[in-house]
């Protein structure tokens, strides 16, 4: 069995000082905004390189509270990839503003910037480009799009913390405000629910500390609303284990990616006309430009592919398979389905692949080649 991901093989290597630090928290008895979450705080400060970092419940309400930071309500428009997780979608339904969907980019299934600069109207209030799979939107040309509009822009980074910019910046840190998840499964993974929200900006960031505990400040009093946002003291402790080790992490994700890339190339899968198209990695010369959150093909036939290694007994997941635009909940804006046609390619072809740090190179090949053993099948 090759799962798509297997949690247990990272939890064996660091087990005793997770259960130290998880025991401790239950000795200390402060289990909310206590000295594990303001460690995590500061570390991820550090580490992302930007002033604000804070802690919160999950990548969701990261993006929920950054809207709301921003007074975005009813009537007001933002603009969000088509082809993303739900999340980034709904935060913006849950505040009664409009979703804007916009088609994404061949190459890497980010946010078109083309179909951003068209997209902008008078009742726009944030742009929302999604780091998707781990790897940038293209920020330089969105950051001028949306300061020449006067508009912020808000970072969905919940695929990509360590990937870096071309200019070496962290993404995450270069809107006005940067969205993470630690999800168990993504590269930096809690045993639950958490995230993170970042800015640059002093202001904004005293405005999302206090929304994270129902905008309260002194204690019982209100000056803006807020919500129960907050990150509990046992992710905060799994976390503060976890984070020295994801830098190694996301590069032996990277080395995984090249032997994937490799292989399937020397099978000629992924030879022009051939069955299966990588994504393209865009500056594949930074290092952790990319940290494959997730490693994801296009591949023909790809139902009937991700069948054939259910029965090998390899793992794969479809991500995404139903484009905001074709959500039953979104029916309502009335998108015209031909408008989309990348991320209406992407939902019909996509296929993520077996990836995490501790995947062996055998398994690799074993994946690669029932992959090779499919399309031989077939002709």
């Amino acid at each position: 069995m090759i799962p798509l991901l297997d949690l247990r093989r990272q939890y064996e290597t660091i087990a005793a000082d997770i259960e130290a630090r998880l025991i401790g928290v239950a000795r200390s008895q402060r289990y909310v905004l206590g000295p594990e979450t303001e460690q995590l705080e500061r570390s991820l400060a550090a580490y992302l390189g930007t002033p604000h970092a804070i802690a919160v419940s999950s990548g969701t309400d990261a993006l929920l509270m950054a809207l709301m930071a921003f007074g975005i309500g009813p009537g007001d428009e933002v603009i969000v990839p088509t082809y993303s997780f739900f999340a980034t979608a709904g935060v913006v339904a849950r505040l009664h503003a409009v979703p804007v969907f916009v088609d994404v980019e061949p190459s890497t299934l980010t946010i078109d910037v083309a179909a951003v600069a068209g997209a902008i109207t008078s009742r726009t209030k944030a742009i929302v480009p999604v780091h998707l799979y781990g790897q940038g939107a293209a920020l330089d040309e969105l950051v001028r799009l949306a300061d020449d509009h006067g508009i912020p822009l808000i970072e969905d980074a919940a695929q990509a913390l360590g990937a870096r910019h071309r200019d070496g910046r962290r993404l995450g840190t270069i809107g006005r405000v940067g969205c993470f998840s630690f999800y168990p499964t993504k590269n930096l993974g809690a045993f639950g629910d958490a995230g993170l929200v970042v800015t640059n900006d002093d202001e904004l960031a005293h405005r999302l500390r206090i929304m994270r505990n129902h905008g309260m400040e002194p204690r019982y009093y209100h000056s803006i609303v807020g919500g129960n946002f907050r990150m509990d003291e046992f992710q905060a402790a799994v976390l503060n284990v976890k984070l020295p080790y994801l830098d190694r992490w996301n590069e032996q994700r990277r080395a995984i990616a090249g032997q994937y890339r490799q292989l399937l190339a020397a099978h000629s899968l992924s030879q022009p006309n051939g069955p299966i198209e990588v994504l393209g990695i865009r500056n594949p010369s930074i290092p952790n430009g990319h940290i494959f959150h997730q490693f994801v093909v296009l591949a023909r036939d790809r139902d009937q592919l991700r069948t054939y290694l259910q029965e090998q007994g390899i793992g794969s997941e479809v991500y995404y398979p139903v484009p905001f635009h074709r959500q039953e909940c979104f029916r309502w804006l009335g998108y015209a389905d031909e408008d989309f046609p990348v991320a209406n390619d992407a939902a019909a072809r996509s296929l993520a692949l077996p990836i995490y740090a501790e995947l062996r190179p055998d398994e690799v090949e074993t994946v690669v080649a029932a992959i090779a053993a499919f399309y031989a099948q077939r002709g």
